[in-house]
């Protein structure tokens, strides 16, 4: 399953809202130094679709907020 995610580094809190069909908006606090917001955000995913971290891959954005996640179940 593929999700398209927008991105909020910094935030005051963790929080995944969802917006519609397969996209969700996701508020990080880690900062997006040397991938460590990405690791909280595979975390993050991989606890709301009860999947393993590895069954969870950045295709698309990795460097942006705009990110295409791959999900496998």
């Amino acid at each position: 399953m593929l999700v398209k995610i927008t991105v909020i580094p910094r935030a005051k809190k963790a929080e995944i809202i969802v917006l519609g069909n397969n996209q969700l908006k996701v508020k990080i606090p880690a900062a997006p130094v040397k991938g460590s917001a990405n690791k909280k955000l595979i975390e993050m995913l991989a606890v709301y679709y009860g999947v393993r971290k590895s069954a969870i891959t950045i295709t698309r954005g990795d460097r942006s907020r705009e990110k295409v996640v791959e999900i496998l179940r």
